[in-house]
C-alpha cells in the first residue's frame, strides 16, 4: 500500500455480489449474505458489495401492479424491513468482523419515528463490524415513491479508510444525478459502489422496454471515467421467486417480468473499461483486483475538481445534515459497539476522514 499524507493507492480485491433476495425473510437474505461474504474474503476481497434493497427485497410490484393491489405487500416490506442500529445490523456487523471485510448493502430501511415511513437506504461497515455510512436515496424513482420517502444528505461523505482508499455509494438512479456524482468525485472518491434492482420494466411491451443492463453500463462507465475512479456496480438478481410473489396479485405481470431486462453486476475502471467477467442471469460473485494509483495517471489528463475545471464560474453547495421529524440529540443514548461510530456518530475514527473534508472543492 502506498500513502502520500490523507491519500492512500492501495493495490486492493473488491466484490459485486450479484445474488437474489430471500423475499420477507431478512434471515435467510443474511445467510445467503454470510455466504458470500466468506467466499469473497476467501478470494482475499476486502471489500464486498450487495445490490439495491437487498433486504428484504427490491418491491418490483410498485412497477408492475395497480396501487390499489398494493397494500398486502407494502406491509408484508414494512414489517421484514430494518431499522438502524437494530439487530439485524449487528448481525451484519458480526458478519464483517469474522471475516474482516468491508461489506456495503442495500436495505429498505424502517422510520423510528413513523409507522408508515420507509427509505431506501444503503449501509457501509468496515472490517471491525462498524457501521460508518448510511445513505438514504435523495429521491426514489418513478413508481418507488409508492414505498420510499425522500432521503438527505447525511450519507453524501466518503468514507476515507486506510484498505480501499476513499469509498462512496450512491442508489440506483441516483447514479445519474450529476450533482450528487459530482459531490462524491469532489471529495476525492477513489472506489464508488453503485446499486441495483433485479430488473426494472416501464412498459408492457418486451420490444420497447427499459434495458436496464445497457442503462447500467452507461452510467458505470460514465462515472468511472468522469472520476478517474474504480466503479463497484451490485445488483440484485432476477430470479423465479420474485416473479411468482407478484404474479399472485396479477398474472399478467408474469410476462412482463419475464420478459424484462434482468440487471447486470460488473466491476468498472478510470477508463470505463469492464474488469473481469459481469454476472446478469446468474447468481455468483463479479471479483477483481484494482490498482488506485491509476487514478494518479488519469486525473493529471482531465481532473474535473481540480485541473480542469473553474470554480470560480461553478459552485456546488450540498447540505450533508439529517434530517428527521424529531431532534432527539439531546437524549442519553446507549449504543453497542458497533453502532457507536456509526454515520452520525461526532467522532470520526480516521484522521484522514478529516482531511477530506477540509480539502475538498464544495462551498
Amino acid at each position: 500500500m502506498t500513502a502520500y499524507g490523507s491519500w492512500n493507492f492501495p493495490n486492493v480485491t473488491v466484490a459485486a455480489a450479484h445474488v437474489s433476495s430471500v423475499y420477507f425473510d431478512v434471515e435467510k437474505s443474511l445467510e445467503k449474505l454470510e455466504a458470500y461474504a466468506i467466499q469473497a474474503a476467501r478470494q482475499g476481497a476486502a471489500l464486498i458489495a450487495f445490490g439495491e434493497s437487498f433486504l428484504p427485497g427490491f418491491p418490483v410490484w410498485n412497477l408492475v401492479l395497480s396501487p390499489l393491489d398494493q397494500h398486502e405487500l407494502f406491509k408484508k416490506l414494512y414489517e421484514t424491513s430494518v431499522e438502524v442500529p437494530s439487530d439485524i445490523t449487528e448481525k451484519i456487523a458480526r458478519i464483517a468482523r469474522e471475516n474482516r471485510i468491508h461489506i456495503s448493502v442495500g436495505i429498505t430501511e424502517r422510520s423510528k419515528h413513523s409507522l408508515g415511513t420507509l427509505w431506501n437506504s444503503n449501509l457501509i461497515f468496515d472490517d471491525k463490524g462498524i457501521l460508518k455510512r448510511k445513505h438514504r436515496k435523495l429521491v426514489p424513482t418513478f413508481a418507488e415513491k409508492l414505498t420510499w420517502s425522500n432521503g438527505d444528505g447525511s450519507g453524501l461523505e466518503v468514507l476515507a479508510t486506510n484498505q480501499l482508499g476513499r469509498v462512496g455509494a450512491l442508489i440506483c438512479g441516483e447514479n445519474t444525478n450529476t450533482l450528487a456524482r459530482f459531490s462524491l468525485i469532489a471529495q476525492g472518491e477513489q472506489i464508488h459502489i453503485s446499486t441495483y434492482p433485479p430488473c426494472w420494466p416501464i412498459t408492457r411491451k418486451s420490444s420497447t422496454n427499459y434495458s436496464l443492463d445497457e442503462a447500467i453500463r452507461i452510467r458505470a462507465a460514465a462515472h468511472a471515467f468522469e472520476g478517474k475512479l474504480f466503479n463497484i456496480v451490485a445488483c440484485c438478481c432476477k430470479d423465479q421467486s420474485l416473479i411468482d410473489i407478484v404474479s399472485e396479485y396479477d398474472t399478467s405481470a408474469r410476462n412482463v417480468l419475464e420478459f424484462s431486462s434482468p440487471s447486470i453486476s460488473m466491476i468498472v475502471g478510470p477508463q470505463g473499461e469492464i474488469i473481469g467477467e459481469p454476472l446478469s442471469k446468474e447468481e455468483g460473485l463479479v471479483v477483481a483486483e484494482i490498482n488506485l494509483s491509476q487514478g494518479i495517471f488519469w486525473k493529471k489528463i482531465h481532473d474535473i475538481t481540480g485541473g480542469y475545471n473553474r470554480f470560480d464560474v461553478f459552485h456546488l453547495s450540498v447540505n450533508f445534515s439529517s434530517e428527521e421529524p424529531i431532534d432527539d440529540s439531546q437524549r442519553k443514548v446507549h449504543l453497542s459497539t458497533s453502532q457507536s461510530n456509526s454515520n452520525h456518530s461526532t467522532e470520526i475514527e480516521d484522521q484522514v476522514e478529516k482531511d477530506v473534508r477540509s480539502h475538498m472543492p464544495l462551498v
